[in-house]
């Protein structure tokens, strides 16, 4: 994809598409997968960069993983399976030289490196993680801490410095002990961490978060014939996990990523007269609040042909172009929806009156400060905005000015929301570097085309 790109105006969009696969279930998967027993058979897994990065440290560790056409098989290892002394030298995804071995390279997925910490830290292996600059500024501590509590042992950059940032030198154990550990923020990462780690400790281990949060790990460990406990909880929920559990590999298809579906969808609430339908999209729950935002915008948006695979509610979505009012939007609607507020700012730029997002402080700390480019690219267009403490307030207008090129900071949700919002703009809105969208949407620019959306490729100042 070209380093910057330009959305201009478009004629009413239309048709039906399919996005890729959901990055979230594309990685549970893939580790699920390596620590089960048998061969598990993924059908849709998303091959962006992010994910194959989990996919190649799993290959350090062992793990067999190919691609047949689409079709991806892994060889799981079984319980404490994983080892650097059985790097795949055959051919398979992952194939390293034994230098190579101790440093586990995660890229830009900080959903990579805090899901497999959880897994290292159930097996007897030491080795350093790392990733690129933009992961090395992200923060580790909030899963790291729990997985001390548990054995895990860590040097590189902490403790002296109690974030945790990346490399770290870690060193698993066989022998975890068992832990209950309350969530002091929803984070289905940190959760999911705790318990891969807690399915193969000595005992039972249990996460409380205090708001629901994504639940494809929970869901996933049952379809792969584990068993796991979800109870209630003043509000949230009390997971626990019994260790030592042995999973089978399964048949998984995973559906389409809600959170790519946003940008189509959006571009057909922003552009007058579209009208559009998004195949097999993944409609969890815990995943639905930008959707439930939307309707209670005003938005024409169903769901169509529901089925249930693996575990996971899925549908085809249809969306209408109609008028929309702003809302504001709870903190607590915060977990289902966190990677979807830039998307959302750009829909209430259209919206009639102003959009209140609350209790965005998570924003801070994803690929970019989330909550500060947002509005950054917002005001670069024309668009009234502010941040007030951790609440993000849009005003909407009919008419979008546009105009500006927009830094996006290396973050590819900033990118693709931007170019979506160009489709509505008088002027047309450039980002600085799209380079990074292949991340979680290799052919976004393709699969926009094919509603009728262009963008061209050169320099950001051509906008």
């Amino acid at each position: 994809m070209p380093h910057s790109l330009t959305a201009r105006r478009a004629k009413p969009l239309s048709g039906d598409i399919n996005v890729p696969g959901d990055k979230s279930i594309s990685h549970r998967a893939l580790i699920l997968g390596a620590l089960a027993t048998g061969r598990t058979v993924i059908d849709g897994l998303l091959a962006s960069d992010d994910v194959m990065a989990t996919a190649r440290v799993l290959g350090q560790l062992g793990v067999p993983i190919r691609n047949n056409d689409g079709e991806w098989q892994v060889m799981g290892r079984g319980p404490g399976g994983l080892s650097l002394d059985h790097a795949q030298d055959d051919g398979s995804l992952g194939t390293t030289t034994p230098a190579e071995r101790p440093v586990l390279d995660f890229g830009n997925s900080g959903t990579s490196a805090r899901l497999m910490m959880g897994v290292l830290a159930a097996h007897d292996i030491k080795a350093t993680l790392d990733g690129d600059s933009s992961l090395r500024k992200r923060p580790m501590g909030r899963v790291i801490e729990p997985l001390l509590e548990m054995g895990l042992q860590v040097g590189g950059n902490g403790p002296d410095n109690e974030e945790y940032r990346l490399p770290l030198v870690i060193s698993g154990t066989a022998s975890l002990v068992p832990i209950q550990y309350t969530l002091p923020v929803a984070s289905a990462q940190v959760k999911s961490a705790v318990l891969l780690a807690g399915l193969h400790s000595a005992g039972r281990t249990s996460v409380i978060e205090p708001v629901p949060t994504r639940d494809h790990t929970e869901r996933m460990i049952v379809h792969m014939g584990g068993e796991i406990s979800v109870e209630d909880r003043n509000g949230g929920r009390l997971i626990s996990i019994e260790g030592q559990q042995e999973l089978t590999g399964r048949t998984i298809t995973v559906p389409g990523d809600p959170s790519s579906a946003a940008f189509p969808i959006a571009a057909a609430l922003i552009v007058p007269g579209s009208q559009i339908i998004v195949r097999n999209v993944l409609c969890n729950p815990l995943r639905s609040g930008l959707f439930e935002t939307l309707r209670e915008m005003g938005a024409d948006i169903e769901y169509k042909n529901e089925i249930v695979s693996a575990g996971e509610r899925v549908a085809d979505i249809s969306v209408s172009h109609c008028p929309l009012n702003g809302v504001t939007v709870p903190a607590g609607r915060a977990a289902s929806m966190i990677d979807e507020y830039p998307v959302l700012a750009v829909i209430a730029a259209r919206a009639k009156g102003q959009t209140v997002m609350r209790g965005l402080g998570e924003l801070r700390v994803k690929e970019s400060d989330r909550l500060a480019t947002t509005l950054n690219g917002l005001r670069a267009n024309g668009i009234e905005a502010r941040i007030d403490g951790d609440d993000l307030i849009v005003e909407g207008s009919e008419n979008i000015p546009g105009g500006g090129v927009v830094a996006t900071e290396l973050d590819h949700r900033i990118a693709m929301s931007f170019l979506v919002l160009g489709l509505g703009a008088e002027a047309a809105i450039a980002i600085d570097d799209a380079r990074m969208i292949s991340t979680s949407f290799p052919d976004f620019d393709k699969t926009m085309s094919r509603l009728g959306a262009e963008f061209d490729a050169g320099p950001a100042g051509r906008a």
